[in-house]
């Protein structure tokens, strides 16, 4: 093949390299274009779907919250029902006694009570026989007291009347001195004599003596019937 036909060859398949190349890269930038327009529109689309979605989340979510508390409030109320069923029936087995967790310890209750019971049943017993025994005490302290005082007032009674019958005697004795010596002179015919006694006649004397003779026997009386002394004069 001539020279000139190669070089012309060469200047056409440059030429059509270079076209190629021309092709192509206008394909990429027309390619690039369109990537960056379709990117642009779908970073559009992606935004609003996001907003939807969280919008249809949040309803979502707060129809689950809402459906969560009825639920709650649900099994709050039967609870509440549950376990005021359960109080009522341990209630009643409480005071019908039947309820096992009371039985033990209602025993020991008992037992305790039964206990405390005699114990002070015991405490009684010995209180009413110390007050018995103190009222003895004091009863038969009283009685002394008064047999010493019955027995101290007889003596000071007794003693009295004694000195008073002592006196009685003595005055009588000179009365039946003044008497006989009256007596002499009125026989001597000394009536109106200066040394006659005009004033202790001998009446008035028996009659103060027999007034002293039944106080005397009258406290005699009344002393023996209380002490059961026997009183001589």
């Amino acid at each position: 093949m001539p020279p000139v036909h190669r070089d012309r060859e060469k200047k056409e398949s440059v030429a059509e390299e270079m076209e190629v190349e021309d092709q192509e890269h206008e394909a990429s930038s027309s390619e690039e274009e369109e990537s960056d327009s379709s990117s642009v529109s779908e970073d559009g689309d992606t935004s609003e779907m996001d907003e939807e979605d969280c919008e249809r989340r949040r309803t979502e979510c707060l129809d689950e919250m809402s459906n969560l508390e009825k639920q709650f409030s649900s099994l709050k109320d039967q609870l509440y029902r549950e376990r005021l069923s359960q109080v009522n029936c341990k209630l009643a087995e409480v005071e019908a006694g039947r309820a096992a967790e009371y039985l033990d310890p209602l025993a020991v209750l008992l037992e305790n009570m039964q206990v405390r019971t005699k114990v002070a049943g015991i405490y009684k017993e010995l209180c009413l026989e110390s007050v018995k025994n103190k009222y003895n005490c004091e009863t038969q302290a009283a009685i002394q007291h008064w047999e010493s005082e019955k027995r101290l007032l007889f003596d000071t009674v007794q003693s009295e009347l004694e000195e008073k019958i002592r006196r009685l005697e003595e005055d009588r004795h000179s009365i039946d001195i003044t008497s006989g010596t009256t007596v002499n002179c009125t026989m001597s015919g000394c009536r109106n004599a200066p040394g006659a006694s005009r004033n202790t006649p001998l009446s008035h004397v028996l009659f103060d003596w027999t007034a002293i003779r039944k106080v005397q026997m009258q406290v005699c009386s009344s002393v023996s019937a209380a002490s059961g002394f026997k009183c001589t004069f």
